[in-house]
């Protein structure tokens, strides 16, 4: 059962919904730790001064920020503390927007908001108000000691609420040099045979069609290796050489397209195709079981 991570209430006007904090998203990742290679025992970091080559105690240790080279201002906890966003359990709302409006580039985490105990029927005004609306609040929090801003939208009967980052933290395109110049543009015909080719490829969202294949190879090496199996590194592959014609690899990409097959990554090739089957190699009873987890973090 989902614990919540942080309860407060939903600042509205004059209205106030208290609320829990639920992570929606549960990474799941393979860690690996690092061992002596002689021994095969985990290692220890220590935090060692350069200058006298000791280890430091963790009471010594102090925060600074470098002005200059090798030149800090040392910060102490008092003074961070004295200036620490007022810690409320209040998600204040500022405004309401679209949610077209918002560039995912703003995105950061996000949580489920529920209901705190008789504030039901207050959430859900909240909720049925802002999904009639089509509108998405933005908000400001203080989760810990940090200050968030936020994005509330509605979503699948509940409230969302992901964490963003402030407008001068995003890097602007125009700082990005490699971006083509005008003589690198396509012809019209080019472009509208790289419009036909996404529009076969076209199909509506459903996340269960892609899947972390990374971490399921890692997880099947580690099964092998734990087994005892004997691994066999490949060849890398040969340099299939200069790329083809742009013009020709649309044409060849576009045909393939109506020919029904799928790219190499799984993709469907029409709007209205369903998931294709994925195949997989049979298994030996019980080796599921003995799979190692990927460990999740919130």
């Amino acid at each position: 059962m989902a614990r919540a991570i942080w309860s407060g209430s939903i600042s509205f006007g004059l209205i106030n919904v208290p609320v829990k904090l639920y992570a929606a998203v549960s990474r799941k990742t393979v860690r690996f730790h690092q061992l002596h290679d002689k021994d095969g025992v985990p290692i220890r970091q220590k935090r060692v001064c350069p200058k006298d080559k000791k280890e430091v105690p963790y009471e010594h240790i102090v925060k600074g920020y470098e002005i200059a080279k090798d030149k800090y201002v040392v910060i102490t906890p008092e003074e961070l503390e004295a200036i620490d966003p007022k810690k409320t359990r209040t998600i204040d709302i500022q405004d309401f927007v679209d949610l077209e409006q918002i560039d995912p580039v703003y995105y950061d985490h996000s949580y489920y908001l529920a209901p705190d105990k008789s504030a039901a029927k207050a959430y859900r005004l909240l909720q049925k108000a802002m999904e009639d609306a089509g509108k998405v609040a933005i908000a400001r929090v203080v989760i810990r000691t940090k200050e968030y801003l936020a994005a509330i939208r509605p979503a699948e009967g509940a409230l969302m609420m992901t964490t963003m980052v402030f407008g001068d933290e995003v890097v602007p395109v125009k700082k990005i040099d490699e971006l083509p110049a005008k003589n690198g543009r396509a012809s019209a015909k080019e472009v509208e045979m790289a419009r036909r080719l996404i529009e076969s490829l076209s199909v509506d969202f459903d996340p269960g069609r892609y899947e972390d294949e990374y971490r399921e190879r890692v997880l099947e090496l580690i099964e092998k290796k734990a087994a005892g199996e004997e691994i066999s590194i490949p060849e890398p592959e040969a340099d299939e050489g200069a790329p083809p014609d742009l013009m020709a690899a649309l044409e060849a990409s576009l045909a393939e397209a109506r020919g029904g097959s799928s790219s190499s990554n799984g993709r469907g090739t029409r709007r209205s195709a369903k998931k294709p089957a994925r195949k997989t190699a049979p298994r030996k009873a019980g080796a599921r079981k003995s799979r190692p987890k990927a460990k999740a973090r919130s």
